[in-house]
């Protein structure tokens, strides 16, 4: 059973304004890492009562923030030096050409690329699948006219908000929140499963009618044919008979057979998480170095260093900003005690749910909010993972007191924990998809808020009938 007493500090208040101040800020478009380096300091100086111990946290806390996303940088950096390798060649065009049978209007393409980074994502995770289907998919979507925002929608809803929360066949997920909530897992995958269902439903439906008209961008050359347009272009001569040069058919075939070989390896040695990542950024970076290495010979060694500085640089740029506020925020998690030492508290965000959880009247269907405010909660140290033990222990606590479904309850919790913490709202969680498509983080987070929200009511109205 979770303890639901826990006192708040001032360090708990002025971290709840803080977070009230950067979610502000952020509504009204501006930029946030100079708040969040402000409050990191006073959150410092409250916690250790001297200037010193301010200074430091602002360096250890974006200090820890690099480490946490340094995995990530390394993935785009990597994916990015083989994207750009296969432009220069051409080998992305000759990529694309069978792709374009398929995806006939940005609308159907959107739909596609949804649907893949699901399938993808259910047995590989997200973070990998972002990596592949954003190298293979994401010029043959960007080709048949679908906006990057739109492609970063798709693969985000689907990626990291349906098949991260739902996790029917890795079932990490749902193994946490079994494990909190003292029940076994397969109860919140079949006794869950209409929540599942109906937030997974909306959100993506929502996502697609509130975006409809604005999905699509001016057509790229190549839609119809890119190597004909190509040939006959003369102003990309040049560009066209190097594309088809005997180093691009090679890597053009390598590259989706290489990824599809990493895939088995995930499912025959039992891949996961940071493990199967590695092997898709390993793949993308040999590939890169064999391409060069046979299409430029003896100048192979300056142009693999040339594309992986391009790579990195490209990475670094997208995450400067973020690594200041994913420092504030994982202040908000288990993170606080690496950034500063010994404090009185497993996470700040972590307390302020658990008080809401004590202080708040109980019934089946207030349980409910409960939960879902809980996650949400929770999921702002950009994670979803972290917040799971504890909206687990949460249901278990809150079935008890009211009758209610801890299985349908748990399934709350972890909907909100995953789809906010896990990479669909607070866009330090979304850098991965918005660094591949090349977008704005905070403009991703925009576009999915709404259809989310929607989402989150359509699942709490099937929760309560369940309860």
């Amino acid at each position: 059973m979770l303890e639901t007493t826990v006192i708040l500090t001032p360090l708990h208040f002025l971290y709840l304004a803080g977070v009230i101040v950067i979610l502000t800020v952020m509504i009204t478009r501006r930029d946030t890492p100079a708040v969040c380096i402000g409050f990191l300091f006073l959150l410092g100086l409250t916690a250790s009562g001297n200037l010193i111990g301010g200074i430091q946290t602002v360096f250890n806390a974006m200090l820890y923030a690099a480490k946490e996303f340094m995995e990530v940088i390394a993935t785009i950096a990597l994916v990015t030096a083989l994207s750009k390798i296969l432009s220069d060649l051409g080998s992305d065009r000759l990529l694309m050409h069978p792709m374009s049978r398929f995806m006939k209007t940005p609308s159907l393409t959107w739909w596609i690329l949804g649907l893949t980074m699901l399938l993808f994502s259910l047995f590989l995770w997200p973070s990998p699948s972002v990596a592949l289907v954003g190298a293979i998919m994401l010029p043959f979507a960007v080709r048949a006219g679908l906006k990057p925002l739109a492609a970063a929608m798709a693969m985000n809803l689907f990626g990291h908000g349906i098949a991260l929360s739902y996790d029917v066949v890795i079932q990490g997920a749902p193994a946490i929140s079994a494990s909190a909530a003292g029940i076994s897992t397969s109860q919140i995958l079949t006794e869950g499963r209409p929540v599942f269902l109906a937030m997974s439903a909306a959100t993506v439906t929502a996502a697609f009618l509130l975006n409809r008209k604005s999905l699509s961008a001016p057509p790229l050359p190549g839609t119809e044919s890119s190597l004909q347009t190509a040939k006959t272009a003369d102003t990309t001569r040049e560009q066209a008979n190097f594309g088809l040069s005997r180093p691009a058919l090679i890597l053009a075939a390598a590259t989706p057979l290489a990824f599809l070989a990493d895939i088995a390896a995930m499912l025959i040695f039992d891949l996961r998480g940071g493990d199967a990542t590695s092997i898709v950024s390993g793949t993308a970076v040999l590939l890169m170095c064999i391409g060069a290495a046979m299409a430029f010979k003896k100048d192979c060694l300056e142009k693999i260093t040339g594309y992986l500085t391009d790579g990195f640089l490209f990475a670094i740029r997208i995450f400067a900003p973020v690594i200041a506020i994913g420092a504030f925020f994982f202040l908000g998690g288990e993170g606080i005690s690496s950034i500063m030492g010994n404090v009185p508290t497993e996470g700040i965000m972590n307390d302020w749910a658990v008080w809401l959880a004590s202080h708040a009247p109980l019934n089946k269907y207030l349980t409910g909010v409960i939960q879902m405010a809980a996650g949400a909660l929770t999921g702002l140290d950009g994670s979803g993972f972290s917040g799971l033990p504890l909206t687990g222990s949460l249901a278990s606590t809150f079935g008890a007191a009211t009758g209610a479904s801890v299985p349908v309850l748990a399934a709350l919790g972890q909907i909100t924990a995953i789809f906010v913490g896990g990479g669909t709202i607070v866009p330090w969680g979304l850098i991965p998809v918005a660094a591949i498509c090349d977008i704005s983080p905070l403009e991703l987070a925009r576009k999915n808020f709404l259809p989310v929200v929607i989402g989150f009511v359509c699942a709490f109205g099937v929760a309560c009938v369940l309860l």
